[in-house]
């Protein structure tokens, strides 16, 4: 059997793969995901997996499988990765409080043996209720959201914080069940 490694440390995308019921191992990407600018394309994300993958892929035996992927949140045309600081989390929940709003999650997995490749990206939208400053506030010191692109988790989200959102839940948390599983039976992993 091949081995399935999930080139990511995110808790999320372990919770996915392991709610899928998929034997696999983490070993995290050490890719600098750092863009030259902050104007969306799905073939930057897309890239961005690709590095992502390819980082653990050398590092890896030919039995291997390796699964990454990448999520962004994309507001008019723009994207609002992670914010690293309180301040910069406030600006963007600012920005896109009573707005919609995109989430597009890349995946590139490759499977060593065979060689193969297959990417595939993911999206779904979501729109904010209008957030006061004390909601964004209290969002900020409540759930630590500098680690998040675009600086929150839908999964923890207050319900009145959320007008409504279109697609999959999962790919907004960070990876769509749907589209792993047709990545995973196109690389002749799942059958």
């Amino acid at each position: 059997m091949v081995r399935l490694i999930l080139a990511s440390n995110s808790p999320r995308r372990k919770k996915i793969f392991t709610d899928m019921g998929l034997e696999y191992e983490v070993i995290p990407s050490n890719y600098d995901e750092k863009m030259d600018s902050d104007e969306f394309n799905y073939e930057k994300i897309e890239d961005i997996a690709t590095q992502k993958c390819l980082d653990v892929y050398r590092r890896v035996d030919n039995n291997s499988l390796v699964f990454a992927a990448d999520t962004v949140v994309v507001h008019r045309g723009k994207i609002l990765g992670k914010p690293h600081t309180k301040e910069r989390a406030y600006e963007m929940l600012k920005e896109l409080s009573g707005e919609t709003h995109s989430v597009v999650t890349a995946i590139c997995a490759i499977n060593k043996k065979t060689n193969r490749a297959v990417t595939l990206s993911t999206t779904s939208y979501v729109k904010f209720t209008q957030w006061s400053d004390e909601m964004i506030h209290h969002y900020i010191d409540k759930y630590s959201p500098l680690d998040k692109a675009g600086s929150y988790g839908i999964q923890e989200l207050p319900p009145n914080y959320i007008d409504k959102f279109e697609g999959s839940f999962e790919n907004i948390v960070g990876l769509c069940p749907e589209a792993a599983k047709t990545v995973l039976t196109q690389l002749e992993y799942l059958c």
